[in-house]
């Protein structure tokens, strides 16, 4: 029996998704989450075999909350799906830990193999993916993380996300656990790094960086 977990804030994508699970007998829900933090909590309790994940969720994005999975079940299988095809994101989610990238247009008919061979610990991509696959690879060695990303720590891309999602810096440190002088020393850092000098082009490098929806 394999089990997996489903990661998606939109109710409606999970239902859907789960009723082209359910075709296969031999395998089990173990879960659902509405957001990357509660995808992390959930897999670190069901041990799932396969965590399918939207890469854009609030609160904790898909990108992290792989990180995170990881970390903590490093024998979880992670599949992202997105609406992204941007050759920097299936760099990104490669680098930390994915063995798929699904996209959401190819969801109903790529499902059931996509998480069969994940599932084999065998990597998983649409064409169009597979493609911007190749083209990372082949640049490997001539660029960079695009953006700054590379600049900022998986604490400080956090604290990006949520600070671009409207949240205080008591919000944002009752979130994370950390005291608001942390927030506020973590904010200033992010902002000396990446050259910025205000929430708006913080919120507008978030969007740029699909670490929040437009």
């Amino acid at each position: 029996m394999i089990r997996i977990l489903l990661a998606d804030d939109h109710e409606v994508v999970r239902k859907g998704m789960s009723a082209v699970l359910a075709q296969r007998s031999d395998w089990e829900l173990c879960g659902e989450a509405s957001d990357g933090r509660e995808a992390v909590r959930l897999a670190s309790k069901f041990q799932p075999h396969v965590a399918i994940i939207d890469l854009s969720m609030p609160g904790l994005n898909g990108l992290e909350a792989t990180r995170q999975i990881r970390r903590e079940v490093p024998r979880t299988e992670i599949l992202i799906f997105s609406m992204y095809e941007d050759e920097q994101f299936v760099h990104e989610v490669l680098s930390a830990g994915a063995r798929g990238y699904l996209l959401k247009s190819d969801v109903a008919s790529q499902l059931i193999t996509a998480v069969e061979t994940v599932a084999r610990h065998k990597p998983y991509f649409t064409s169009d993916i597979a493609e911007k696959v190749l083209e990372g690879f082949l640049k490997l060695n001539t660029g960079g993380e695009s953006q700054g990303q590379g600049l900022l720590t998986a604490r400080e891309r956090e604290i990006v996300q949520l600070l671009a999602e409207s949240k205080s810096n008591k919000e944002v440190a009752t979130v994370l656990n950390i005291s608001v002088k942390t927030v506020q020393t973590h904010r200033a850092t992010i902002m000396r790094k990446l050259g910025i000098g205000s929430i708006v082009d913080l919120v507008h490098y978030a969007i740029r960086n699909k670490l929040v929806a437009p």
